[in-house]
């Protein structure tokens, strides 16, 4: 091994800084090396971050082995102290190129506090191995404190990207031959509050549709709902560029559960954010982050979240078994049994599959346009897998119209259009 091998664990901004990883080693002469780009987002997140470093160390064994994100942020004493790893390196640090060098003065572990340092706005990135979409980050951080996460404590504040920087990343991208942009970060729908001006998630989506008219498809990643502006919903309703699938970081329809997670929404607030993207376009669909088995809630309060995949029309859903984080208020409080959490992230995961094959049972003699990720496979601008029947290998990347004929093993199936 030469080029340096990058493992990238947890988010899509995740998956952005292993690109910028990738290009400071390599423009850093760093070879035959592995970084491991670890997630702490559960406690079960960071279990794995260990079992993958001690995977990577059997399979590469004279490589230089680096561990880096949050898991390595929060926690790089105890990563350090393993005998795989070589060195530990921070969420600002593993951006700077003079950390890869073997001879950085810095040592061994080198962890920046977070609050000094800005997004990855300064570094362009060419492409993405491997994928047929691309990732943007357009915000980093978290200025919110919800009682069950460490995120904010891994990313620091929330920085916005100026909008100049987020174009000129897209227009790379786009002339790469990505047909897909996918904006990412820690929480987008608070994009623009630390800005001059105080551009909005709305305002910043609008302009870059305007200013890369070449760019077919633009989609957003999770979304606050409760700050979710009213100028983002106009976009959807005047930009069909923009993909009509929004997905929302909801964690629990009840009330009481969602006080206790000292979520900025409410129970209704969701039912009319829901409602006025409806209105605005009608064929939108929504994909939701549950929790299940928070700590403290009820049979009753589990309810009111599963009915919801059903009363909102949630087709794509994100299940977690609530995980103790240490550190978080969330892990000191009364926990819900674990068998009981398990037992209800898979009632919502059996839910949110029926909602889905109802979803795409409604598509059958539809036409569709599909971005080709491998093959033939790909995945519609609802973000419905799909498969091309009668055809060849057709180009990661392409977008290609497809007349649905029915449903088979999770996937839309058709041929294409002339």
């Amino acid at each position: 091994m030469t080029e340096p091998h990058v493992i990238s664990l947890g988010c899509r901004l995740n998956a952005f800084e292993s690109e910028v990883m990738r290009e400071q080693a390599r423009a850093a002469g760093l070879t035959n090396a592995v970084i491991v780009n670890t997630c702490a987002v559960t406690g079960e997140a960071g279990r794995q971050a260990r079992q993958t470093i001690r995977r990577a160390r059997r399979d590469f064994p004279d490589a230089r082995l680096i561990v880096t994100g949050c898991a390595a942020q929060l926690d790089p004493e105890g990563f350090g102290a393993m005998p795989e790893v070589d060195r530990v390196l921070g969420n600002a640090d593993k951006l700077d190129p003079a950390r890869y060098l073997p001879d950085d003065a810095a040592g061994r572990i080198h962890v920046t506090d977070l609050a000094t340092v800005e997004t990855t706005a300064g570094h362009l990135i060419q492409g993405f191995e491997g994928r047929s979409r691309a990732f943007v980050q357009v915000q980093q951080g978290c200025d919110h404190r919800c009682t069950f996460c460490i995120i904010p404590f891994a990313r620091g504040p929330n920085r916005s990207v100026g909008l100049g920087r987020i174009v000129e990343q897209v227009r790379v991208l786009v002339a790469a031959g990505y047909q897909e942009i996918v904006l990412t970060g820690v929480d987008i729908s608070s994009y623009g509050a630390d800005l001059p001006g105080r551009t909005g998630l709305g305002q910043m989506v609008e302009r870059l549709l305007e200013a890369v008219p070449e760019l077919p498809r633009l989609r957003l990643g999770s979304l606050d709902p409760a700050v979710v502006d009213d100028d983002l919903l106009r976009v959807l309703a005047d930009q069909p560029r923009l993909m009509g699938h929004l997905h929302l970081s909801i964690q629990a329809m009840d009330d009481m559960v969602l006080k206790r997670m000292k979520r900025r929404h409410d129970r209704d607030a969701v039912i009319r954010l829901v409602e006025k993207a409806r209105a605005a376009r009608p064929d939108v669909v929504f994909g939701a982050d549950l929790i299940a088995g928070f700590p403290t809630e009820t049979e009753a309060m589990f309810e009111a979240s599963l009915n919801a995949v059903d009363e909102l029309g949630l087709t794509h859903l994100h299940v977690f078994p609530y995980s103790v984080r240490t550190g978080t208020p969330a892990a000191r409080m009364p926990a819900v049994p674990k068998a009981e959490r398990k037992r209800r992230a898979s009632a919502l995961r059996q839910a949110g599959e029926r909602a889905l094959a109802r979803m795409m049972a409604s598509r059958v003699g539809e036409t569709e346009s599909l971005l080709i990720e491998t093959n033939r496979n790909g995945l519609t601008e609802h973000y419905l897998p799909a498969v091309v029947d009668g055809a060849g290998d057709l180009p990661p990347g392409a977008i290609v119209r497809m007349r649905v004929g029915g449903v088979t093993e999770g996937r839309l199936q058709g041929r294409l259009e002339a």
